[in-house]
């Protein structure tokens, strides 16, 4: 069951909206903004027991910059001003009964119509912090987007019976993995 804006703003599924989002949010979920950029630097890895990611520079951020300019065939990470917090355990939600949380995001329409691919996952019962997304511009022209601009939309999912909790390390919006640290 999807869960209405208005329920996930009333439990503090998620903070930092944008005051349209906090007054009148459009349709079943909530929209996010992109408020950094970066560029990967080096190689990745995933094997079956390690794995590595590129190291994250950053380019552009809502702070310094008004815009940015995603060249053909150009992939860059962006980063939420948005805040999810989906608490681990079930919780009663007055309008469901109890459940467990998990959120599901979604491409807003204006990208792929310019030719850009949005690349997103689910966010499981756990998770808090900013959401990191893939963005690679597939057209053969560049495409400039505001900081601060509407990206993506985000829906959130009453999930019934058990769940298991995020252990993952990208808690708390972690672009990449610092060089040195194990990534588990």
């Amino acid at each position: 069951m999807i869960l209405s804006p208005k329920v996930v703003l009333k439990y503090g599924f998620i903070k930092n909206v944008s005051e349209r989002d906090a007054k009148n949010p459009e349709g079943a979920g909530i929209d996010l903004r992109v408020g950094e950029v970066f560029r990967l630097e080096g190689e990745g890895f995933l094997g079956i027991e390690e794995r590595r990611t590129p190291n994250s520079v950053p380019v552009a951020s809502l702070k310094h910059n008004s815009s940015y300019t995603l060249q053909p065939n150009e992939y860059v990470l962006v980063r939420t001003i948005e805040e999810v917090n989906l608490p681990p355990n079930k919780v009663y939600i007055e309008e469901v009964g109890e459940v467990c949380v998990m959120a599901d995001v979604r491409t807003r329409s204006t990208l792929f119509r310019s030719g850009v691919l949005l690349v997103a996952t689910k966010t499981d019962p756990g998770y808090y912090g900013k959401l990191v997304f893939g963005m690679k511009n597939l057209s053969n022209l560049p495409f400039t987007f505001e900081l601060g601009a509407r990206i993506a939309n985000i829906i959130f999912v009453a999930v019934k019976g058990d769940c298991n909790t995020y252990r993952g390390q990208w808690k708390g919006g972690r672009v990449s993995v610092p060089e040195g640290e194990q990534q588990v």
